[in-house]
């Protein structure tokens, strides 16, 4: 996928001057205010890029323009490719540099890690789709969902307000009442909403899909696990979504897409390492 989204103004505006509340004092001492210059962003690594309209929109709320070069996030690149050209003032260009250039390394890393994981998968199992947690670091939501739509993954939920997943740590709060009901009464209260419940046994996973649930979150199932159930599943009338969720990555992600779950559930491109992002600087005459 494409070039999902870009940032807003005022949080790539916020962390330029978390950087940089009075510019670059180093640069300022040596006039570089009346120098201009191009800053060149190429990937040293193989990555699926993310992150260069940000970086460009970084640019332009500087003052800079594009020099010609812009490739879109989620595109495939090798090692030595361009990804941005930025040209302007020289103090400018050193303002915009560093988190332009962490930017587009980290969500790189997490797109490419994403894009990895989503190949593997859909090679051992075309239809199978992966999603991914809100489990990243607090406060970089938008960008981390930008780098994983990017890979060819989708959010998995966006937080707590926009599904209903149903886990056992709800439930125990409302013991009396069975899979049927609980089934029943989310049916009544959210009828446009699709009821996902979290289980950690087969037994459970047997009793809410005849309960008519619509998605069943298997939590740290093994392949073999998910199998069997598929199997056990398949007599019933009205068979619920399977989704595979729990430790899955690169090292496992080609087994559980062989199990028959429907949608893989991960964390794991949130610890992916950044991809490199080389920098260079062309002074204008």
């Amino acid at each position: 996928m494409l070039n999902p989204y870009l940032l807003s103004d005022a949080l790539l505006s916020s962390w330029l001057l978390e950087d940089a509340p009075t510019g670059d004092l180093t640069g300022l001492l040596l006039g570089l205010p009346e120098r201009h210059g191009v800053l060149h962003f190429t990937a040293r690594d193989a990555m699926c890029v993310c992150g260069s309209e940000e970086a460009l929109r970084m640019g332009q709320l500087r003052g800079l323009t594009c020099a010609g070069t812009m490739v879109a996030s989620g595109r495939t690149l090798q090692p030595g490719a361009p990804i941005l050209s930025l040209s302007g003032p020289a103090n400018e260009l050193m303002v915009v540099w560093k988190m332009a250039q962490t930017l587009m390394e980290y969500l790189s890393g997490i797109a490419s890690e994403t894009a990895e994981l989503v190949a593997q998968a859909q090679q051992q199992q075309p239809g199978v789709v992966v999603s991914c947690t809100r489990k990243h670091f607090p406060g970089i939501k938008a960008a981390a969902i930008k780098a994983i739509l990017c890979g060819g993954a989708i959010p998995h939920r966006l937080g707590l307000s926009d599904s209903l997943l149903l886990f056992a740590e709800h439930r125990q709060f409302v013991p009396q009442l069975s899979p049927a009901e609980l089934v029943q009464h989310y049916r009544r209260h959210s009828p446009e909403r699709k009821l996902v419940v979290e289980v950690v046994t087969s037994a459970e996973a047997l009793a809410w899909a005849q309960a008519g649930v619509d998605v069943l979150q298997l939590e740290k199932f093994s392949p073999v696990q998910i199998a069997a159930l598929r199997a056990e599943l398949e007599p019933l009338s009205r068979s619920p979504v399977i989704v595979a969720a729990g430790g899955i990555q690169r090292s496992n992600v080609r087994a559980y897409a062989a199990s028959g779950a429907d949608v893989l559930v991960t964390s794991a491109p949130y610890q992916a390492p950044p991809r490199d992002v080389q920098v260079r600087f062309t002074p204008m005459p």
